[in-house]
């Protein structure tokens, strides 16, 4: 670890797939106010020349890039023509909840190639220049940080294919740690909890929901997405370098156990 700051960003470049809201927006402003140069990646360009624009008035180095993590081409041509990053998060994610037995073979398909081929395959063709540069001498190892779930350790109804996929991660989470450890590169996976997004805002609506989830977890407040970017600036940074292969839950105590009733007698 060189001296100074173990957790600064400064002189990193990080491309950070799926940053255009929510989680993966939160992220990207965590990483490069940390000092990294920050690419922006996802669908919805316009509002991510936005986002790199308020960063660059902040004295920060962002970049805004075109990515459908879904679609092959676009993968590939991301891969090839950005700079080869330092750091990788893919936090490009759909959901659709509904029961298992009602799910078209379109939306099964939909889901798995946006959160599991889609995050497969681009973290493939993005390691690929990350162990060349590594083995040619011109960098020192790397990070790759996937955004998992709750659904990565437990099941939730009406999300089975959703939990398929972010299991999934965390298995190539582990995998790939072993993998690319004799390249310096770590690998990790954070799982955030109910974390309120645009995603999910209408379901936490429900006061029947947000009563359950105060008798269930440490925190019994809903999540924000800046709770996420913290675990992620870390997670990149050489504070992190002995740290690879992990699960890493930001759930306000969701998997640590659960509220009940119960007090004792004064």
């Amino acid at each position: 670890m060189t001296p100074g700051n173990p957790f600064s960003l400064d002189g990193k470049t990080a491309l950070v797939a799926g940053a255009s809201r929510g989680i993966g927006l939160a992220i990207a402003r965590a990483i490069a106010r940390a000092g990294a140069r920050t690419l922006l990646a996802a669908r919805s360009l316009d509002a991510l020349q936005g986002a790199a624009a308020d960063l660059r008035a902040q004295g920060l180095a962002a970049e805004a890039c075109s990515l459908d993590i879904a679609d092959s081409q676009s993968r590939a041509t991301l891969a090839a023509s950005v700079p080869c990053p330092d750091i990788l998060v893919n936090v490009a994610g759909i959901n659709n909840r509904k029961r298992m037995e009602d799910y078209t073979p379109d939306e099964y398909r939909r889901v798995m190639s946006t959160n599991l081929d889609g995050v497969f395959e681009f973290t493939q063709l993005v390691a690929r220049r990350m162990i060349a540069r590594v083995q040619s001498g011109e960098a020192s190892g790397g990070k790759v940080i996937h955004i998992g779930s709750l659904a990565s350790f437990i099941g939730l109804p009406y999300s089975s294919v959703y939990t398929m996929t972010k299991s999934a991660l965390a298995g190539l989470t582990r995998s790939t740690a072993f993998e690319w450890a004799r390249y310096n590169i770590q690998v990790n996976c954070i799982a955030p909890g109910f974390i309120l997004t645009d995603l999910n805002r209408q379901m936490w609506q429900s006061e029947v929901m947000l009563n359950w989830l105060q008798g269930v977890q440490a925190n019994p407040k809903m999540g924000t997405p800046e709770d996420v970017g913290p675990l992620a600036v870390f997670l990149a940074s050489e504070g992190a370098n002995y740290i690879t292969g992990q699960v890493i839950a930001v759930d306000g105590g969701f998997m640590a156990g659960e509220m009940w009733p119960f007090e004792p007698p004064a």
